[in-house]
């Protein structure tokens, strides 16, 4: 049996979702992009096109979920499905956008680099239980308008895994966009087998800028698959109440849905968000709160009443070291999820209210990962009936250490992490120097980074990577890019 965790009843998502649906129709979305409020306007909806904002009926909400994929897959970037976003499957991804990394030196934050993208590619490359990269922070020493590429690029050039990204502006997503078609080939072969997840946010409350609103549009058109990350923040921008904060969310979340689908139907989505309380006491947004926990994992629920498959930002904390609160936050955040059975879980590495990415502690999710997967494969017999056979060779032999039954289900029954995590009788870890976790982590990094084999990507499709980026890059003022120190 799977274990499974439930926070609403069947009958209060029915009630979030109904005062979701009468909030769109009668305060409506603002749309700040004429286009896609023409597309709204187009389809049935109240539309005020001087006050930016329109009304979604009833009928359009529906007609828009009834087109909504109820899973798909993602590939790597050799073609490979590595992915499959249905039911309660289950898969761990980096945390992105970071605007520091934790330099494991000096213990301070800092700006990253291109060196230090390069290096986190490696790593994740070499990490089995984070099943895709994301774009996970932003090297300094690029002009700010080819950061969200550059970034991908990077990626793309250097690891094999799919990747979880996003354009902040509405000229990056072309470049992004030809930057997947250089490893695909063409445009019918990325539809067919897509190669990353665009985040798509809302603002709220229940609003879509320029920019997000015509990234979404253009994903849509091109079959690029998105998240939606609506960011309610509970007592600021969004009612201090859960529930009132999931209506707004689930509001939120739906006007996507409408756009997404009125621009093109069967467009694949992840019903998802990065929701958080409001700490009053210092003014900050803890992913790492209980209660922020509770709305990720409660509106996994609600998308999973519409058949829809989930994403949430959690797994990840607020403290700014690789501590105990770090492990804390990030092991409650990746059970909970875990056991919602959140499809896509986003949040590994990250520390300070989603601002910094650290590689340490990326490698040590990686083992909290891989101890959700233990915990969601359940308790069940292995061969376990009938029982008196194996304690009369327990009574016999004193032990069953050698056992037949042991050698055929140990590795299967019990889940052994790596280095990372202290398992030795105190006496072997004195005698090894005592080393500390953050020491352990370290170590595993340069062991992972040093064990890296590049990417199979072909020459010529990495070739046409770098032409491509390039390109971008000098149309921006930048002559080269950066060294990689590879």
């Amino acid at each position: 049996m799977r274990p499974t965790l439930r926070l609403l009843e069947s009958g209060l998502i029915e009630k979030i979702l109904a005062e979701a649906r009468e909030a769109l129709a009668k305060l409506g979305v603002e749309i700040h992009n004429p286009p896609v409020l023409g597309l709204l306007a187009d389809h049935g909806a109240d539309a005020d096109l001087a006050g930016r904002r329109a009304r979604l009926p009833a009928d359009l909400i529906d007609r828009a979920l009834k087109t909504v994929p109820r899973s798909f897959p993602l590939f790597d970037v050799l073609g490979n499905q590595t992915h499959d976003f249905a039911g309660d499957n289950v898969y761990f991804t980096p945390g992105s956008a970071a605007i520091n990394i934790l330099d494991p030196a000096s213990g301070r934050m800092r700006l990253p680099d291109t060196a230090d993208y390069v290096r986190y590619v490696k790593l994740t490359a070499g990490l089995r239980h984070i099943a895709s990269q994301s774009t996970a922070f932003i090297p300094a020493g690029v002009p700010e308008k080819i950061s969200d590429s550059y970034r991908l690029y990077l990626s793309l050039l250097y690891g094999e895994k799919p990747v979880v990204t996003g354009a902040f502006t509405i000229e990056g997503f072309e470049i992004m966009k030809d930057l997947q078609l250089a490893v695909r080939g063409s445009a019918g072969a990325l539809r067919e087998k897509p190669l990353t997840v665009f985040s798509c946010c809302p603002t709220a409350p229940i609003k879509w800028s320029d920019v997000t609103s015509q990234n979404l549009l253009d994903c849509a058109r091109w079959s690029i698959p998105v998240e939606f990350i609506s960011m309610p923040l509970s007592g600021f921008m969004a009612p201090v109440t859960l529930v009132g904060s999931l209506v707004q969310q689930t509001a939120e979340t739906l006007s996507g849905i409408v756009i997404s689908q009125l621009a093109a139907p069967g467009h694949p989505i992840l019903w998802g968000g990065s929701p958080a309380i409001f700490d009053v006491r210092h003014e900050t947004t803890p992913m790492g709160a209980i209660e922020t926990m509770m709305l990720n994992c409660a509106h996994s629920e609600i998308g999973k009443r519409l058949g829809l498959p989930t994403q949430g930002y959690i797994a990840l904390s607020d403290a700014k070291q690789l501590d105990a609160q770090a492990g804390l936050e990030t092991g409650l955040g990746a059970l909970m999820a875990g056991l919602s059975g959140i499809n896509s879980i986003s949040g590994p590495g990250m520390l300070d209210f989603e601002s910094c990415q650290s590689l340490e502690k990326l490698v040590v999710d990686n083992e909290i990962a891989g101890m959700t997967f233990r915990l969601l494969e359940g308790i069940q017999p292995r061969g376990d009936f009938p029982s008196l056979p194996l304690f009369e060779e327990l009574l016999r032999e004193k032990h069953l250490l050698i056992a037949d039954h042991t050698r055929r289900h140990l590795r299967e029954e019990i889940f052994f992490p790596g280095a990372v995590i202290d398992r030795a009788t105190r006496a072997r870890w004195l005698k090894e120097g005592g080393v500390t976790l953050g020491e352990r982590a370290a170590r595993e990094v340069a062991r992972l980074v040093e064990r890296y084999t590049p990417s199979r990507l072909a020459a010529d499709a990495k070739a046409e990577l770098t032409r491509r980026m390039s390109g971008e890059a000098r149309r921006h003022g930048m002559e080269t890019l950066p060294a990689a120190d590879d």
